[in-house]
């Protein structure tokens, strides 16, 4: 990759030396659900921008910071912000941000999981419904753009790696059936798949439609690429996606972040 490891290994010693959280899992807050991290305890807070080697988030709805703590236990940090290749990321280069993904890796996580806000293009979802990402479709990576692109780091892995794991999602459906419609999931838990576009402009209603005849069930523009990252760097992920529509991403997140909170305790305790 065109990454360089010392770099992710200094911006790690970094944040060992700051803190003394060893956490195992991870979770990526998406659009509006910042407040996940807010179930953690025993919380250490960081600045994107008083880390070294770390990039900046400038989308609203995304604090900019990392909080380290517990939740049901288990030592975890959150991502109050993510980066996005229209923020003027490339996703072939260390300021992507998908390099954050492998700093992790190095602090000791072993499960990553992601949540977004999506579009809804299959009509039996309803806006507020969560859904378990089964596949993902990265249609930038049609033209090239995808993180593994160009020489190959072997200190990590072989780069053409299985995307497909599936110990997770079950684990997923399990606790949204146990914690059913107050979840924000459907009665049998949701699952479908995300596709990944470019942005920032949202999809027109023919882009939609074509996205849907080739199968995906919510569009958006982040997590795919993270998968990517975190599975050529060795981790576990699961993603969930928050149904929303183009004008109230935000509004969404807030109204169902408790519902979202809730689903991902729950997982989190299963593992």
């Amino acid at each position: 990759l065109h990454s360089d490891r010392s770099d992710c290994r200094k911006t790690a010693d970094w944040l060992l030396s700051k803190t003394r959280a060893r956490p195992t899992v991870r979770i990526v807050c998406g659009s509006g659900l910042g407040g996940l991290a807010e179930a953690l305890e025993a919380k250490e807070v960081f600045k994107y921008s008083d880390i070294p080697n770390f990039p900046q988030s400038t989308v609203p709805g995304h604090a900019g910071q990392l909080v380290f703590g517990t939740l049901k236990g288990k030592p975890c940090v959150c991502m109050q912000g993510r980066f996005h290749l229209y923020e003027g990321y490339s996703v072939q280069t260390v300021r992507a941000g998908h390099d954050a993904m492998r700093v992790f890796k190095l602090l000791g996580v072993e499960t990553v999981i992601l949540t977004n806000a999506a579009g809804g293009l299959n009509r039996d979802f309803k806006v507020g419904d969560v859904m378990i990402l089964k596949d993902h479709i990265n249609l930038p990576g049609f033209t090239g753009v995808n993180p593994l692109f160009g020489p190959n780091d072997d200190k990590w892995v072989w780069r053409a790696l299985p995307l497909r794991v599936r110990r997770l999602r079950p684990r997923a459906a399990a606790a949204g059936a146990r914690r059913g419609v107050g979840a924000g999931l459907q009665q049998l838990p949701a699952q479908g798949v995300y596709c990944v576009l470019g942005g920032p402009s949202f999809e027109t209603i023919a882009e939609c439609c074509l996205l849907h005849k080739l199968g995906a069930d919510a569009v958006g523009m982040s997590t795919a690429h993270e998968v990517i990252v975190a599975r050529h760097a060795g981790m576990r992920c699961l993603a969930l996606s928050l149904i929303t529509n183009i004008s109230e991403v935000l509004e969404t997140g807030r109204q169902r972040a408790g519902q979202m909170e809730k689903l991902v305790s729950t997982i989190v305790s299963r593992m």
